[in-house]
């Protein structure tokens, strides 16, 4: 829709804008003048003169192109000369301040719970006024089994390095007689469900029953190597034929966060990876049937609506509200923060990752543990909200939850038990206790009855008829009851696919365009740049203290140009070769401590893997020139290497080259090793390697015909010979003999010296 208005219809709505904005102001300003001076004004005819001012306002956007009127609210501001009397002015919603945001969210909402509940009934209202139909999504589950592999080992072996090596063996290639025992597992055992829109699922159950992996499996995130059997759809479509990850939202029990972000930046950016959804569309839409009916909505709903389904905002009013009914304004712009760098606490991770997700548009909610680190009445504050927003915009909400509050367990309407990968119970949570007496228990609220020391205390009948009931005999209870027949019969009925809204489901893997994803992230490494600027700063001090030091021990008064300094002149590149490969070795921790944000982001499609690796590459190219601009400058004429300007500028291009694939190889190897054990191990093997095949230290022509593919591989090597002949090429090296080798240019002599190694 942005591409159909021009910069010139934009500069042209600019002007229009600003010149109704002053009128309407003089005109307020006159009306609220007269009417000041009139002592005997009544209050009915002081909310006429604001009624009068809000129509004038509106009509000034309505006049306005969709485009612009979709970008244009009314607003309240306090005149200077008098406290009390307030004038409306047309503005931008993009345009909003940080300042504005905040002020705005505290006049909207100041007590969480009542004020937002009233929020959504406001926001809801306008939407039915006009006949809005907003998405929604089912989610039906059947038949589901999951199954895993793991293998078995008998007994507790000693970690001997025979057992070692034969546990490589075995996850490398299968040899017969290696082969290890495998078994199956069924950590979900064909169970079958719908989670309705509009009401909000407690899944309760012990720890290791299979909830987190059912979770997982309904919003399209369980692991690949699990076997999969059964269905789960939404709205009619199968997982494959949609995107899963963009119309649903899985919220981990794990606080993943990059540390040196604050919360609102945080928030920022996943509000900004995951787009408006449907917000843009529905907006288009009531505003059309607004306009035609004639309708004005209320001010701020219309400025807050507007403002949250804005596309390609860095930071929208969506932020501060979540930041707001979560309880973070407080620390919102504190950084996040580690084990090893103060942040914000615990509980406030916890909050923030669901904040995380909860701040894009998505539908549909899946989460799991989320009050793990809070207290009762904040689990029953966020719970709250969530009540709010799935019984008022019908989203679909499945929250997992370890012994929640009496009050938190009151606010859901359908509850989920689990035990041993099987459902004992699905369905209204006020029907729970009856189920569960009509198999021959009668407990208190909140208590299970799957223990065996817990179960005989709560048996109906007679002491002496109680036995043991099994989790399979529960199960078993269950599906032939009324509540499991009610759900066999809705799943029995396909879902109609011509009642399912069009922006339900998402075909695209991503909220954005390429470009704005590119845009967005190569943002935000710029921003961790900054945030890091301690370790590139260092590294610069350091690189010019082993510069300095490097040129008192080759110093160029003290090197001749024949045949004797010329390993001198070699063994000063290789050494500076080193030097720029070492540096890039924090690149390893530096990318471990991100790889996991990453992974967890990649897999909720927030962006593509080529979205973080270019711009993550880019953002180096600056430092890496600065390192290597640092170390040819003071070095290269105090060495004493040829004084031509291009010979110094090529020399500066390979010393970049050499440290851009060393910082680009130790962040391979993070990627591939994950953790900062294994990482840093085969960060110190790499230069071991670099280093040996590099043909400096063993020739080339001493390493057996099997290995001289080492030589090739090593980046040093094509750096070296490229240095070696950069210098060797120079018109003073050219007319050189040594030891009576005549008419051989010492060029020859130095680089079958190196590559091919002919002299000892």
């Amino acid at each position: 829709m942005a591409q159909l208005v021009g910069s010139d219809d934009i500069e042209s709505f600019k002007m229009d804008l600003s010149e109704i904005g002053r009128s309407l102001r003089a005109s307020f300003r006159r009306q609220a003048s007269s009417f000041r001076s009139n002592s005997t004004l009544s209050a009915s005819e002081k909310d006429d003169v604001v009624d009068e001012e809000n129509m004038l306002a509106w009509a000034a956007i309505q006049r306005l192109p969709t485009f612009n009127r979709l970008r244009s609210s009314v607003f309240e501001e306090i005149n200077g000369n008098e406290a009390n009397v307030k004038t409306k002015r047309v503005g931008d919603v993009t345009k909003l301040g940080a300042i504005e945001r905040r002020v705005f969210i505290e006049k909207m909402i100041k007590h969480i719970e009542h004020d937002n509940l009233q929020l959504l009934q406001k926001i809801r209202k306008r939407i039915d006024k006009v006949g809005v139909e907003l998405p929604t999504v089912e989610v039906r589950y059947k038949n589901l089994t999951i199954e895993a592999e793991c293998e078995l080992v008998h007994g507790k072996p000693l970690p001997t390095l025979w057992n070692s090596l034969k546990r490589i063996m075995m996850n490398l290639v299968r040899l017969p007689g290696l082969q290890s025992e495998v078994a199956k597992i069924k950590i979900i055992n064909d169970v079958s469900g719908v989670i309705k829109p509009g009401r909000m699922t407690l899944l309760l159950g012990p720890p290791g029953c299979g909830k987190t992996t059912l979770l997982k499996a309904l919003s399209g995130n369980l692991d690949k190597s699990l076997k999969v059997s059964g269905e789960i759809s939404y709205n009619g479509y199968k997982l494959a034929e949609f995107i899963p990850q963009k119309t649903s939202a899985y919220i981990s029990q794990n606080d993943l966060h990059i540390p040196e972000m604050t919360v609102r930046e945080t928030l920022d950016y996943s509000s900004r990876f995951q787009g408006v959804g449907n917000r843009a569309d529905i907006m288009i839409d009531l505003s059309r049937r607004e306009k035609e009916a004639g309708i004005v909505p209320d001010p701020d709903i219309d400025t807050y609506m507007k403002a949250i389904s804005v596309e390609g905002q860095k930071t929208n009013l969506q932020t501060d509200y979540i930041l707001k009914i979560l309880g973070l304004d407080i620390c919102a712009d504190t950084l996040v923060g580690d084990a090893m760098r103060r942040g914000i606490s615990g509980g406030q991770k916890k909050r923030l990752t669901t904040g995380e997700l909860i701040v894009g548009p998505t539908k549909a909610l899946f989460m799991d543990e989320i009050s793990n680190g809070l207290d009762s009445s904040t689990t029953y504050q966020i719970a709250a909200c969530l009540q709010q927003l799935a019984h008022i915009t019908d989203a679909t909400i499945l929250i997992s939850l370890l012994q929640p509050a009496p009050e938190t367990f009151d606010l859901f309407d359908d509850i989920i038990l689990m035990a041993e990968g099987k459902i004992l119970y699905h369905g209204p949570r006020n029907s729970a206790l009856e189920f569960f007496e009509s198999c021959g228990f009668k407990c208190p609220e909140r208590k299970g009855v799957t223990s065996k020391k817990d179960q005989a205390q709560y048996w109906h009948g007679a002491k002496e008829t109680y036995k043991f009931v099994s989790v399979g005999t529960l199960s078993r209870k269950f599906k032939e009851s009324p509540y499991r027949k009610k759900l066999n019969e809705e799943l029995s009925v396909a879902y109609d696919k011509s009642r399912c809204h069009r922006n339900s489901i998402t075909f695209r893997d991503y909220s954005l365009p390429k470009w704005e994803l590119f845009r967005a992230c190569m943002s935000r490494e710029f921003l961790l740049m900054k945030r890091n600027s301690f370790i590139y700063i260092f590294k610069t001090v350091q690189i010019v203290i082993i510069a300095s030091i490097s040129m008192t021990v080759f110093l160029r008064t003290r090197m001749g140009t024949d045949l004797v300094y010329a390993n001198y002149y070699l063994g000063a590149l290789f050494y500076s070769l080193i030097i720029l490969l070492v540096d890039g070795y924090p690149e390893l921790s530096m990318t471990i401590t991100r790889l996991a944000v990453f992974y967890k982001q990649n897999d909720l499609c927030f962006y593509p893997a080529w979205a973080y690796a270019i711009p993550a590459t880019i953002i180096k190219v600056p430092l890496s020139l600065l390192e290597s601009v640092i170390w040819t400058g003071l070095t290269y004429y105090v060495i004493g290497f040829s004084p031509e300007a291009g010979r110094f500028f090529r020399q500066l291009l390979l010393f970049f080259a050499v440290h851009m694939t060393s910082i680009s190889m130790y962040r391979f190897l993070a990627s591939v090793c994950r953790t900062i054990v294994a990482s840093t191990i085969a960060g110190g093997l790499s230069i071991l390697f670099v280093l040996l095949f590099s043909g400096f230290i063993i020739p080339r022509s001493s390493m057996p015909i099997w290995l001289k593919w080492g030589f090739w591989i090593s980046p040093l090597t094509y750096g070296e010979i490229g240095l070696a002949v950069n210098e060797f090429l120079s018109p003073r090296w050219q007319m050189v003999r040594a030891n009576n080798i005549s008419n051989t240019s010492l060029l020859l002599l130095v680089y079958l010296t190196f590559a091919h190694c002919t002299w000892n």
